[in-house]
């Protein structure tokens, strides 16, 4: 059984401490090795008093996660993570050791994703299901243990891994207040990105609770026809709610913050000049950074093709022609299956057939 008490539950370590009659410096050492410096579990416990350590400990549940297994890219400093939760499910975290020596870690807010996207293995799993905040961040505890036997530090988190975060709303705003209290991460707003499909009331409620919180949108086409192709959601959400959506972002947050904009190259969908122009002209005005990101194939979409260097390097150039800000990504993690859920699919699958025969 696990035990009663979430480590990210404050109030009730809160009183736990108190119960147990223990210095609350010794609780804000033990919460900062183990949360903020990664140390490992018994590490950490040793910052408790040594009469209450072992019934703190049994009453206290650090991991609702297990981890399953870990696969280390060969090519680049990426780690793929797949962790258990306590109801049998997959679910991915990503570490990228990206070549400047910052260290970045991706987040699954969901098992599985509604949203169905074209191009992406989670969304063809048939499975969503959210993610108790706990759970969220756990993924966070374990990535930064992993990283301190490194000598890393984890600098900035990035929910884009499974899932869309803002079909898990509330799940997701008490694990942003988690995660910037000082008393448990003291992660900074500037340092945590959440990346959605394209919900424009939700954006927009998150930034006005988060004003100082990176936020980023997959738009990957700017002409409404392309992108119901690729994005089944975006005849719920056309392309004009979410020119609504951004502009009131640039109006809620800081003048220094800009919405990231994420633009899948797909060879001859939408790496033409044309579209180029065509997003050019939908962005025009707006306070935004566009990401050009290189498609990694899955197995179900095999009629999607990756558009090759030169062109997404021609793409690019015409954006900057045009006065936005646009920065060129490639890959990490390619030899440890990078498109999202690739490698929980089919388990998870299984495990909710097995359920659903069971009941």
């Amino acid at each position: 059984m696990p035990s009663e008490l979430s480590i990210y539950d404050t109030p009730a370590i809160d009183r736990l401490r108190h119960e147990l009659r223990f210095d609350p410096h010794a609780l804000r050492r033990y919460r900062n090795a183990l949360l903020k410096h990664g140390r490992a579990d018994a590490d950490a416990a040793t910052e408790l008093p040594a009469g209450v350590r072992e019934e703190f400990v049994r009453r206290v549940d650090l991991h609702p996660l297990e981890l399953h297994c870990r696969n280390d890219s060969q090519q680049d400093g990426a780690s793929k993570l797949l962790f258990r939760t306590r109801a049998g499910m997959l679910i991915e975290s990503v570490i990228l050791r990206i070549a400047t020596g910052r260290t970045t870690l991706c987040v699954s807010s969901q098992v599985g994703c509604a949203a169905a996207c074209d191009f992406c293995a989670t969304g063809k799993m048939g499975i969503a299901q959210n993610l108790q905040p706990a759970e969220i961040l756990d993924q966070i505890t374990q990535s930064r243990q992993i990283l301190a036997t490194e000598g890393r530090q984890l600098r900035n988190l990035v929910f884009m891994g499974m899932g869309e975060p803002f079909h898990n709303e509330e799940n997701l705003y008490v694990t942003l207040e988690a995660l910037q209290a000082p008393e448990l991460f003291h992660q900074p707003p500037s340092r945590i990105l959440v990346s959605t499909v394209g919900l424009p009331d939700a954006m927009i409620r998150c930034a006005r609770r988060f004003p100082n919180l990176n936020l980023a949108l997959s738009l990957h086409s700017a002409n409404q026809e392309t992108r119901q192709q690729i994005i089944p959601l975006a005849k719920r959400y056309p392309l004009s709610e979410l020119r609504r959506a951004l502009v009131e972002l640039n109006r809620i947050q800081p003048a220094s913050t800009e919405v990231m904009v994420e633009y899948l190259m797909l060879a001859g969908l939408n790496d033409s000049l044309e579209a180029a122009a065509e997003l050019a002209a939908w962005l025009s005005g707006l306070r935004v950074h566009v990401n050009l990101i290189p498609f990694n194939s899955i197995d179900d979409a095999p009629h999607l093709q990756g558009t090759d260097r030169p062109t997404r390097e021609a793409f690019g150039a015409h954006l900057k022609a045009a006065g936005l800000k646009c920065t060129i990504r490639y890959s990490l993690g390619a030899d440890v299956a990078a498109a999202c859920g690739q490698l929980v699919r089919k388990e998870n699958r299984k495990h909710a057939i097995a359920i659903k025969t069971a009941n």
